[in-house]
C-alpha cells in the first residue's frame, strides 16, 4: 500500500535528517517505526503527509508511492483525499469546538449523509466515553480524551491507511495499553497502520513488522516479535539487561531463555 525507496529530507542548507530510507506497509496490519527523539520518525511522517514544506523543510531524493502513485512532493489535501490520513504527535484537537464538531471536522471530505452517520457510530462503538461528551468542549476533555478524539477525527474521513504519530506520548501506562488496543481494533476493522512510537513495548506488542531509525537511517527491520528478542532493540528501546560474554551479547541458540517482550503492569 505505501512503498518508501531511498527518502531522504533536509531542512535548510543543513545536512539530511533522513538518509536513504526505505520501508513498505502492506494492505493489512500494523507497521511500527520506532527511534529515539531526533531519529528522523516525525520527518518521515511529514513527509509521507505532504506536510514537510509547511515546517521549511523539503524531500530532496527518493519516492513515496501509496497505492502504486507518486506522492513525494504532493501537498497534505491531496494527499488526505487519496486516504492517506496522518494523527499527528501532541493530541491537536479544536478544543472551542465539542467533540461532535471535531467529529464533523474530519468528516469534512466525506459526501455521503449515510457515510458520516455510519463513521460516526462505528467511532462511538471504538470509544463509549466520546458519546458520553459528545457535547463537551474538546479542550476540556483529559488528556487520554483527546487522543481519542484525535484517533477517531481522523476515522471520520474513512482512511485507507492511518499514520499514528507518537499517540501514547504523556499517558499512563493504563492509557497507553488502550491505544494499544485502539490500535489493533483499527487494523482489525480493515485500516492498516503506519505507527510511530518511543514507547517500544507498546508499539512491537502491536505491530506485526517493525523499523528502526537512528540517526535518519534504518538500522533494524523484520517482524515485530523477532525485533523484540533482539539485544539491541531488548538493550535500547526495552530497558532490558542483556548478559554479555567476552564475546559480546549472548547468541540466540546458547541454551539460555531469552526473556519476552516487555509488558506494561498497572
Amino acid at each position: 500500500m505505501l512503498e518508501i525507496e531511498g527518502l531522504a529530507v533536509r531542512y535548510g542548507a543543513r545536512e539530511p535528517v533522513l538518509h536513504a530510507v526505505s520501508l513498505a506497509v502492506a494492505e493489512a496490519g500494523v507497521v511500527a517505526l520506532l527511534g529515539a527523539n531526533g531519529a528522523g520518525k516525525t520527518s518521515l511522517m511529514r513527509a509521507v503527509s505532504g506536510t514537510v514544506p509547511l515546517h521549511g523543510g523539503t524531500v530532496a531524493a527518493g519516492s513515496i508511492r501509496f497505492l502504486g502513485q507518486e506522492i513525494a512532493r504532493a501537498n497534505p489535501a491531496d494527499v488526505v483525499a487519496r486516504g492517506l490520513v496522518q494523527v499527528p504527535e501532541g493530541r491537536h484537537v479544536f478544543g472551542p469546538l465539542t467533540v461532535d464538531e471535531n467529529l464533523d471536522a474530519g468528516a469534512i471530505t466525506v459526501r455521503s449523509r449515510e457515510a458520516r452517520a455510519r463513521a460516526r457510530r462505528q467511532v462511538f462503538e471504538m470509544f463509549p466515553r466520546l458519546a458520553e461528551r459528545r457535547r463537551q468542549r474538546a479542550g476540556t476533555l483529559s488528556g487520554g480524551e483527546q487522543q481519542m478524539l484525535a484517533i477517531a477525527r481522523a476515522l471520520m474521513s474513512q482512511p485507507k491507511l492511518l499514520l499514528l504519530d507518537e499517540p501514547s506520548l504523556g499517558l499512563a501506562p493504563r492509557l497507553v495499553r488502550q491505544i494499544g488496543e485502539t490500535v489493533r481494533e483499527i487494523a482489525r476493522d480493515g485500516v492498516p497502520v503506519l505507527l510511530v512510537e518511543q514507547n517500544a513495548a507498546m508499539a512491537l506488542s502491536v505491530a506485526h513488522s517493525a523499523y528502526v531509525l537512528e540517526l535518519g537511517r534504518v538500522v533494524l527491520s523484520g517482524p515485530a516479535g523477532e525485533l523484540s528478542h533482539s539485544d539491541e532493540v531488548r538493550r535500547l528501546y526495552l530497558g532490558e539487561d542483556v548478559d554479555e560474554g567476552p564475546e559480546g551479547p549472548e547468541a540466540p541458540g546458547d541454551g539460555r531463555a531469552v526473556p519476552q517482550l516487555a509488558r506494561w503492569t498497572a
